[in-house]
């Protein structure tokens, strides 16, 4: 299946598994790469000597292209962009968006940019300083996620930039495939989908408490880190929710300090970042504090197994995933489930004249 997503980054697919901190790692990327889709490398939870090895090591599992993950807010985002040229990465995403001057580096040296977003007006934007595609991400996806429901946003953006657009937020299947391209995306991004492969590195047990979930399991909350934050309901969530802010905070500052010392970054580096997660998202200092603490908590469940004292980042779509394929096997489920929903489509509908296509469609039929 050829689209403007395919044609752009050179993957056989239009499927995208998202750069999650602590779980895409150059196993599951390089897995996701051999398959036919195009796998993101998470950076944030790495130093740069690690996001090195790590590029180095997807290189040396596949021949395919794949990409990084970024913090745009990130105090070392420059170095890290340089290494990403430097290492031949053909490209780069984003968890906000990045600024005009880093678009135009990467693109001035080859590499493919695409930020992610969750509203229309920052889709303009990023595609206005030259970005390549856009991600966007619905209510229904797993971690830091909006309000506005994907089958609402999606075509917001569709029609409001010029760019291939790659649908994220509630797809696990071949059908919701045909859905996002129905409604004009060049693609769409997994994430809770290809956590719960057998390629994933995340431990069996935690594994075991997503398939156990039921939709009704997946909730929002804000007691993380001050953001709404998609994840599975656990006793921790709870306990969270109902501890008080002194305690919180106090945690919060410990589990800070753990995470600078693994990530090897000093004091004024993390205040650095702070103050630009201040800025950028209008937070008060307990929420940067809170911000600061959310990677040993992914890290606890994601790393270390530890469901009772780590947090599941998940997308609602948890709730109807129950086995945990290879990538290879999932791409290649998607697909077909792809081609059988295409192929029951005139058994089911019927028109009298020829529909009005996208732009994105068109384009793909007749590059």
């Amino acid at each position: 299946m050829e689209t403007t997503l395919t044609k752009l980054v050179g993957v056989r697919h239009p499927i995208v598994q998202t750069g999650m901190g602590w779980v895409a790692g150059p196993r599951l990327v390089s897995a996701s790469a051999n398959a036919g889709a195009l796998g993101i490398l998470a950076s944030a939870t790495m130093t740069l000597d690690q996001l090195r090895v790590a590029v180095r090591e997807v290189r040396s599992r596949t021949d395919a292209p794949f990409g990084v993950n970024l913090r745009a807010d990130a105090g070392d985002a420059r170095d890290r962009v340089r290494l990403i040229i430097d290492e031949d990465v053909q490209v780069a995403s984003f968890a906000l968006a990045p600024s005009r001057e880093l678009i135009a580096e990467l693109k001035d040296a080859g590499v493919v940019v695409i930020p992610s977003i969750g509203a229309r007006r920052h889709a303009e934007k990023v595609a206005a300083w030259g970005a390549d595609a856009v991600i966007v991400q619905g209510g229904e996806g797993g971690g830091h996620t909006g309000e506005v429901a994907t089958t609402v946003l999606l075509p917001q953006v569709v029609d409001a930039v010029d760019i291939p657009v790659i649908a994220a937020g509630g797809f696990f299947d071949g059908r919701g495939l045909v859905a996002a391209l129905a409604y004009g995306a060049a693609g769409i991004a997994m994430g809770t989908r290809f956590l719960l492969t057998s390629d994933s590195t995340v431990p069996d047990a935690v594994k075991a408490r997503y398939l156990a979930a039921t939709v009704k399991d997946v909730t929002v909350t804000t007691a993380v880190d001050g953001l709404p934050h998609r994840m599975l309901r656990t006793d921790l969530v709870n306990s969270l929710e109902e501890a008080g802010r002194t305690r919180t905070l106090t945690r919060a500052i410990r589990r800070a300090a753990r995470f600078r010392k693994l990530s090897s970054l000093t004091w004024p580096q993390l205040i650095r970042d702070g103050l630009a997660m201040k800025h950028g998202k209008n937070l008060t200092w307990s929420q940067v504090l809170l911000a600061a603490n959310t990677p040993m908590l992914l890290r606890a469940s994601m790393v270390e197994g530890r469901t009772d004292l780590g947090v599941m980042a998940a997308g609602q779509v948890a709730g109807l995933i129950e086995d945990l394929p290879s990538c290879a096997e999932l791409v290649e489920r998607v697909m077909a489930e792809a081609g059988a929903a295409l192929g029951g489509l005139p058994a089911q509908a019927s028109c009298t004249q020829e529909p009005v296509r996208s732009r994105h469609v068109r384009d793909a039929e007749h590059p």
